[in-house]
């Protein structure tokens, strides 16, 4: 008889006691944290930093999350203290939707250990050129964008509040939404605004750029990365190639860092995904390709002496810090001459 797939309703809860079950006094396998903590510190001390996309997640209870939290308010203000307990970076998405919060740039620092590395996404208006007809633009839908690669609004509203970071600042990732051929926005103009942009920023940071039209992978696109010390974010997602294709493409490796944002299944949408994967309590479905991406993706910075911080998304394949685990367990298995 085929075994019955959990529902959701099924999952255990953060915010509940748990009742004892008969097999509780045998033997059990190792936890998620003890199978995979000292794997990550491995990782991180040669600079191969394995995190998720966000963090506030109670499909991770049993894996990430093992602490009792008395509500979801509770679980949210302090889980990134667990979370930071165990990987050595996160992805802050939260970031793209609104400017940086000093306080909360703050409480992160404060909640994180020495040698943990908060990478946030900039906020979105630096980089919509006009804004999408939502309604989370208000009056704004449909209209040109003012402020498209404002160097003065990203430096005062977005770099200014990460100072308390301090060195747990990690990469600054602008995510370009595409462009379609009605925006007068071609591979070449692209890239000729992005360097007019990059040339006057501040230096010191770690500046990475992802863009979600397939046709920007241009040689003049990946020279002009390189000549700013900019890194092209490997990314998975719906209209881009796979990464393992992407890292084919003489000079996507641009920078002295790389990071890979793994979203999403070719062809797949954020949309679908949510559907078939919530609430990421388990693996739905294996991505074999995305994995070997990844794995590929380290022995190649391993080899050219770049740090990576690789980013797993829920939506990639229904649950990310299995996902990383499924990652762990196939670099475990390379002989060390091949990384």
């Amino acid at each position: 008889m085929a075994k019955r797939r959990r529902k959701a309703d099924d999952a255990p809860s953060l915010f509940q006691e748990e009742q004892p079950n008969a097999t509780e006094h045998q033997p059990q396998p190792p936890t998620y944290v003890g199978k995979n903590k000292e794997r990550l510190e491995r990782w991180a001390a040669r600079r191969i930093y394995f995190g998720s996309s966000s963090w506030k997640y109670p499909g991770w209870k049993g894996l990430v999350y093992n602490r009792k939290y008395p509500s979801q308010r509770v679980f949210e203000q302090e889980c990134l203290a667990e979370y930071a307990g165990l990987f050595p970076t996160v992805c802050a998405d939260f970031a793209l939707y609104d400017f940086p919060d000093p306080e909360v740039m703050q409480r992160v620092h404060d909640q994180t250990p020495d040698g943990f590395h908060l990478a946030l996404k900039v906020t979105d208006r630096i980089t919509i050129r006009r804004y999408p007809k939502i309604p989370r633009y208000g009056r704004m839908a449909g209209t040109e964008n003012p402020d498209f690669l404002s160097r003065t609004l990203f430096e005062d509203a977005f770099l200014a509040p990460l100072t308390a970071l301090g060195k747990k600042r990690g990469a600054i990732i602008f995510e370009f939404s595409t462009f379609y051929p009605n925006s007068g926005i071609t591979a070449d103009r692209f890239a000729e605004l992005l360097e007019r942009f990059l040339s006057d920023l501040p230096h010191g940071y770690e500046y990475a750029i992802e863009v979600r039209n397939s046709e920007f992978l241009t040689e003049q696109y990946l020279a002009m990365l390189r000549s700013q010390g900019v890194a092209h974010v490997l990314n998975s997602w719906t209209r881009m190639p796979p990464i393992v294709q992407q890292l084919q493409i003489s000079g996507t490796l641009s920078a002295g860092f790389s990071v890979i944002r793994a979203l999403l299944k070719p062809g797949r949408t954020y949309e679908q995904a949510v559907t078939e994967f919530k609430p990421y309590d388990e693996i739905k479905e294996e991505n074999p390709e995305l994995r070997n991406g990844i794995v590929e993706s380290v022995r190649r910075c391993l080899n050219e002496g770049r740090a990576l911080y690789a980013y797993v998304n829920n939506r990639a394949e229904g649950n990310s810090p299995k996902t990383i685990e499924a990652i762990l367990d196939t670099l475990d298995r390379y002989p060390e001459d091949k990384l």
